[in-house]
């Protein structure tokens, strides 16, 4: 065993005689070590139950013949850290996440880790580091939050931020947005729409790192608590038949991934977040890009309506038949041969499945729309690609064409927005919020929100940040090459006119390529410079396209 490192012969006698302090016995030494990844904290909602996860892990473990140690890594939670300076930190945070538990479990030599991950940026830093370290891991995601209820509807945390454009336009009072506030978040759990962090549960399972049915059993549901166990249990035997990351996590289930994340329309974050993971595992063969994402887009239909994209909530999803579920119906469109934490093929996995709601779960014959959630769009503005939800895009809008309102940050552009001066037919540019420009790449919930609240329509978004995973409507992100990367779309100005042809998969702005060079030769873009974390981070990360990646 790895743990044989800390644990084995007389020159380890020191090493024993702490982990001996630490309530080891002599029996333990002959047990696997294994890490409990716990990212618990009481100020994200999605990771404030995980304490209780982690118990029944750690008694799983113990029953199965192992020795588990919990430690933990951080959690940021987009919602709170939305829409100010917090945000910077948010995508980085998933590289402190992998190397964390990279670090421990290399410096204590761990023979196997179960990862209790639940929000953003949590998930995938947990997969890229058990891509890294290619020791037997599980993944137990925390679960999503029960959805709320505000005058009979469902409600989540989307509807709230949407709301604040609702009172600013006077369709809803202040005292309606208490009650709304007060009632959309009822409790523990990632946020009930299919938002990034559900999303990546989702993909998560479907990779076969995970449990079936961990991504969609609500955290507060005693399923979790048993499938929490049963993960505990599960490592001790993956430790013994050897059975890592990378005979999990293979081509074949990464593209399996992005066939749940067109079928389902989840959050554009995936576009980050699958690449960064196979960046892990590039020795093995694994190879993700955006083009991948746009071929499996146009292959595999979107069968699943889950806000923000529809009414439907994860609690619906699940009812229906959660991921085994929709892998079910999709059978024919992925590699079913693929491995899973089970040790169980995904065919062995759905064999008895059996789909519910076929409302929720379309079928293929009959999707909500005949190309996935996701689409890819190039042109003169994006040479190297941009990303969009086109699943939750009205179709009137999957074609616009209108001028630039041009912003070198998100909060000039949400004044301007709710002092009346973004109008119908605009697009809203927000640059120099890219992986290096912000720095840290920031989620435009709150723009997006305003827009949509406001009711301001035909109105396009455009911008070298990202997205949050609740976002809808024609919004353009990741657009690569950044501004401060000598993108093209530091070289906008007010009045350029912009085409959006999301069935084209085309973003063009109408400007001669020389016009363009000369523009970006002359960008008066401002400088951020940063101390600590961040001026590393700065430094040190790739393009948005490349998954914004360390290197």
């Amino acid at each position: 065993m790895k743990s044989d490192n800390v644990k084995k012969g007389i020159e380890r006698a020191p090493h024993r005689s702490l982990l001996r302090a630490c309530g080891l016995e002599d029996d333990d030494f002959k047990k696997p070590f294994i890490g409990i990844a716990n990212s618990f904290t009481d100020i994200v909602p999605g990771h404030i139950h995980l304490k209780d996860l982690a118990d029944e892990i750690r008694k799983g473990s113990i029953e199965a013949g192992g020795i588990p140690f919990e430690f933990n890594t951080m959690a940021i939670c987009d919602g709170i850290a939305m829409n100010h300076e917090g945000m910077k930190y948010s995508l980085p945070s998933r590289e402190i996440i992998a190397n964390t538990v990279e670090s421990v479990a290399m410096g204590h030599s761990l023979d196997g880790l179960v990862l209790l991950p639940s929000c953003d940026k949590v998930v995938p830093g947990m997969l890229m580091a058990a891509a890294r370290l290619d020791i037997p891991s599980i993944v137990v995601t925390g679960g999503p939050m029960e959805p709320g209820k505000f005058k009979g509807e469902n409600a989540d945390l989307i509807t709230v931020y949407e709301a604040v454009g609702e009172v600013s336009n006077g369709k809803m009072t202040e005292d309606e947005l208490h009650e709304l506030e007060c009632s959309a978040c009822p409790g523990v759990g990632s946020c009930s729409g299919l938002f990034t962090a559900n999303t990546m549960a989702c993909v998560t399972e479907t990779m076969g790192m995970s449990l079936p049915l961990c991504a969609t059993t609500l955290a507060m549901d005693n399923d979790k608590l048993k499938i929490a166990k049963e993960s505990g249990k599960r490592i001790v035997g993956m430790i013994s038949e050897d059975l890592i990351p990378s005979k999990i996590m293979t081509q074949k289930s990464f593209e399996n991934a992005l066939a749940i994340d067109m079928a389902l329309g989840g959050s554009t974050n995936t576009a980050l977040h699958i690449p960064a993971i196979a960046s892990e595992l590039e020795d093995k063969g694994v190879d993700v890009d955006l083009e991948l994402f746009d071929k499996i887009s146009k292959d595999v239909p979107h069968i699943a309506s889950i806000s923000p994209a529809g009414k439907d909530t994860m609690l619906d999803l699940h009812n229906a038949g959660g991921i085994p579920g929709v892998l079910k119906n999709i059978e024919e469109k992925i590699f079913i041969d693929s491995i899973t934490c089970t040790g169980l093929t995904i065919k062995e996995n759905i064999e008895n499945v059996e789909i519910k709601n076929t409302d929720v779960i379309r079928p293929m014959d009959d999707p909500v729309h005949e190309e996935g959630g996701i689409a890819i769009l190039k042109g003169n503005l994006a040479p190297n690609g941009s990303v969009i939800k086109q699943a939750a895009v009205e179709d009137d809008m999957m074609y616009h064409k209108g001028p630039a309102k041009v912003y070198n940050i998100e909060e000039e552009a949400v004044e301007s927005i709710f002092n009346g001066k973004v109008v119908e037919g605009d697009i809203v540019v927000i640059r120099c919020e890219g992986p290096k420009g912000g720095p840290g790449m920031r989620e435009m919930l709150n723009p997006t929100s305003a827009i949509m609240g406001l009711g301001i329509k035909n109105v396009a978004l455009i911008t070298d940040g990202r997205f949050s995973g609740g976002t809808r409507g024609p919004c353009v992100g990741h657009v690569s090459p950044e501004a401060k990367n000598g993108g093209p779309i530091g070289g906008l100005i007010d009045g350029d006119i912009i085409e959006i042809d999301i069935k084209n998969r085309k973003i063009n702005v109408d400007l001669s390529d020389d016009e363009i060079n000369k523009r970006i030769s002359n960008a008066d873009l401002p400088e951020r410079k940063f101390k600590g974390w961040l001026n590393i981070y700065q430094k040190c990360v790739s393009s948005a396209d490349k998954g914004a990646i360390l290197r």
